[in-house]
């Protein structure tokens, strides 16, 4: 029997997948902890020394920040303040009024025009504040670029978390919800694509802080499909578990770029049909 639209009616009890923990972003802090990383970022001269250093403390605060563990608990943070009502982020909690206003010129920014085609003097222009300020708050473009990938990894998590509320335990329902939320989310906020692979495009040095966020953030999601593949079927081999959590996560990969490059109508919702099909099959060789 294909897994439906809404929650089943027989959904066993007993299941209550946990998704995987967050990207650890203390992996890349030591990049804005060390002095040498950000000296002669700025081009203010000596003068940034302490400038420098009060800034990497603030980025490597916000580094350790994480999202919540479990984003269908019912207990995962909002979006950005005002956004639903909800509260904001765990990133954006952390951040000041010009912060906030430097992070979303540089998010719409980035996206639209590439990463590398945007300077701090346009973020800063379209922020409306100085570049004394911008360095001020993030300490270097690349501490922009982190901020500005997990942000919207954040953001993500919160929209995917609701969806999965709203399916309910049951992993064949759930399965379809990841797709119905990446649809929604893609309609809003992701005209052009997926920004984690629209940036490992221009980033692909793994040195390169950002790089871990990228990776971390798929990473991620192999995990979340790994953990509904098992629930679907306990007992299964883990090679067989394996086989199906990356078959879905390539239906949900080719959806994204579907969608971005605009090549055919409806990509998320053929994704989830092949989804739901897949599934079938594969419980009904248990």
């Amino acid at each position: 029997m294909k897994p439906e639209l809404q929650q089943s009616t027989n959904a066993p009890e007993s299941r209550n997948f946990t998704p995987p923990s967050p990207v650890d972003r203390s992996v890349y802090s030591s990049h804005y902890t060390d002095r040498s990383t950000l000296g002669g970022v700025s081009r203010h001269g000596n003068a940034d020394t302490g400038r420098n250093r009060r800034a990497a403390g603030r980025a490597g605060r916000r580094a350790a920040v994480t999202t919540s563990a479990a984003p269908d608990t019912g207990t995962a943070a909002g979006t950005a303040p005002g956004a639903d009502g909800a509260e904001p982020t765990p990133l954006r909690r952390g951040l000041t009024p010009a912060a906030l206003r430097v992070l979303d010129a540089a998010g719409r920014l980035f996206y639209e025009r590439g990463i590398h085609a945007v300077g701090v003097d346009l973020i800063a222009a379209e922020a409306g504040v100085t570049k004394k300020t911008l360095y001020d708050r993030f300490g270097s473009k690349e501490r922009i670029v982190v901020d500005y990938l997990t942000d919207r990894d954040e953001g993500w998590r919160v929209l995917l978390g609701r969806h999965l509320r709203t399916a309910g335990p049951d992993p064949a329902a759930r399965v379809p919800a990841v797709f119905d939320a990446s649809r929604d989310w893609s309609a809003e906020h992701g005209a052009k694509g997926c920004s984690m692979v629209n940036a490992h495009a221009e980033i692909s040095d793994p040195a390169h802080p950002a790089h871990a966020v990228i990776t971390g953030q798929k990473r991620w999601m192999l995990d979340l499909f790994t953990g509904l593949a098992r629930e679907l079927a306990p007992g299964r081999p883990a090679e067989s578990v394996e086989r199906l959590a990356r078959a879905l996560m390539l239906l949900h990969e080719g959806a994204l770029v579907a969608h971005g490059l605009n090549v055919f109508p409806a990509p998320f919702e053929e994704a989830r049909r092949r989804a739901c099909d897949l599934i079938t099959a594969w419980t009904d060789e248990s």
